[in-house]
């Protein structure tokens, strides 16, 4: 109960947090969005190569946008917690009563809150620029929750790298490190049939490539619910692993006071 108690308060405050800053998640949406209107419209005719497989590139393209916009926000979840530790809030908390598992799930909880509305929205920008879900709503939906653990997975990672660099540059350094690979060792923009087999075999270990491929087939004419499952434990094993980390990060943070 007091686990819950607890968990309750440190999402409020988070949450307040974002509200006073609306901007961070304007953000969050806005470079996706232009790189779903940007490569829609340079590579729109891409669906008339040999081997796509798809009825439109906006139809190919969406999906794998909304995960993007997920593993971006998730990617920056570490910058509260680096905040907390410069202003003394964390060290503060440390010394208080509270249980010390909701100082990561209540950040995590925010998170989760805040990507579900960037998929909606997402999702909505998705439809007005051509994308057809085909899959229906009970697709849509899948793919909010395949978007959501991914985000948290990056976000646990995030906050994992936040606890041991402890510096708003170097996490906004190693989330620039990371981001474009990860983006282009996928099938995000491009059928993994027609790039270099050395990026397919990357591609096989991406987690981005995961979810876009699970997205894929949720929300697609014929689900391949044996792929989509496939695909879906291989983040859930992710997140899993992620959560394992950054609770060992903070256990050297506590360590190190």
């Amino acid at each position: 109960m007091k686990l819950i108690t607890d968990l309750w308060w440190v999402f409020i405050r988070y949450l307040r947090s974002i509200l006073r800053s609306p901007f961070i998640i304007l953000m969050t949406v806005v470079q996706p969005v232009l790189w779903m209107f940007l490569f829609g419209q340079v590579f729109s005719s891409m669906a008339d190569l040999p081997g796509f497989g798809g009825n439109s590139y906006m139809d190919f393209l969406g999906p794998g946008i909304v995960m993007m916009s997920t593993m971006m926000a998730g990617a920056y979840a570490g910058m509260g917690i680096i905040s907390d530790y410069r202003d003394g809030v964390l060290d503060r908390f440390l010394i208080s009563p509270i249980h010390r598992s909701a100082l990561l799930l209540g950040g995590l909880l925010q998170d989760a809150l805040t990507m579900v509305l960037q998929v909606v929205i997402m999702v909505g920008i998705a439809m007005l620029l051509g994308t057809q879900f085909s899959g229906g709503f009970s697709g849509i939906l899948l793919l909010i929750l395949i978007a959501v653990v991914l985000g948290l997975g990056m976000g646990a990672l995030s906050m994992s790298v936040g606890l041991i660099v402890r510096q708003e540059k170097s996490l906004t350094a190693a989330v620039g490190f990371t981001q474009l690979p990860l983006l282009f060792l996928s099938g995000l923009f491009m059928p993994l049939d027609l790039v270099p087999g050395w990026i397919e075999t990357a591609a096989a270990f991406n987690p981005l490539n995961w979810a876009v491929e699970a997205g894929r087939e949720v929300v697609g004419i014929q689900t391949d619910w044996g792929l989509a499952f496939q695909y879906s434990s291989y983040l859930l094993v992710m997140f899993i692993l992620s959560c394992v980390l950054v609770l060992g990060a903070f256990r050297i943070y506590q360590r190190s006071l």
